[in-house]
């Protein structure tokens, strides 16, 4: 049951760790695996609340079976050298709530090196929910720095150079020093814990699925 909780290995990354001998390595130290087709990588709201909030009460945000965000995106490969900083396009601007450092987030995803080679796409499983910060239990710098502002229900193109991704540390069958592309569908987001309620939807169209218990992400 380990393995329903594990979050994309091409967006965790460890905390950070002090001394620049062993810096390459220990950067990615604590990446878990991918997900599976298998495993359930569903939306878990925080709640700001001292009072317990039944788990029927907690929709679960599924990809909508309708729309832009319905359909997995395809990229044609980038000409020319890959940029040494972020790069990043929305393909479809939300109109819901901006997402913020802190937040988590619930996203659909497809991943490609540079090359154009596709790594993996969360549409073959189920959209997943992580903590938009940077560091053990987080997503690489890259994310934070790339959808921060986005707004839900868009879609946004990132291309990530390596020193804000895995730099020198090979990752699964992500090369070392490798520049990647994802394309992210924003879902949905829940405030980090004190903050005020964001302005806008917070779920996209079409994305919350049946009300009952989520799979939370651990």
């Amino acid at each position: 049951m380990p393995s329903r909780y594990m979050l994309a290995c091409a967006l965790l990354a460890a905390g950070a760790i002090a001394g620049c001998g062993s810096a390459n390595n220990s950067d990615t130290a604590h990446v878990r695996l991918p997900p599976s087709v298998n495993q359930t990588l569903t939306f878990s709201a925080t709640s700001t609340s001292t009072t317990t909030t039944p788990a029927a009460t907690t929709p679960t945000i599924v990809t909508p079976k309708s729309g832009p965000l319905s359909k997995a995106p395809t990229i044609t490969p980038p000409k020319g050298a890959a940029s040494k900083t972020l790069v990043k396009t929305d393909l479809i601007t939300g109109t819901g709530a901006a997402a913020a450092a802190g937040d988590t987030i619930t996203v659909n995803y497809v991943l490609w090196l540079y090359s154009g080679k596709l790594v993996q796409s969360s549409f073959s499983a189920q959209p997943f929910s992580t903590p938009l910060v940077s560091g053990a239990g987080g997503v690489i710098p890259g994310w934070v720095q790339g959808l921060v502002g986005m707004r839900v229900g868009g879609r946004r193109e990132l291309i990530i150079p390596p020193a804000l991704a895995y730099k020198s540390q090979a990752n699964g069958t992500i090369p070392a020093n490798s520049t990647l592309i994802f394309v992210i569908d924003l879902l949905g987001l829940t405030p980090a814990s004190g903050k005020a309620a964001p302005t806008g939807a917070t779920v996209a169209t079409g994305a919350t699925g049946a009300t009952g218990a989520s799979g939370a992400t651990g």
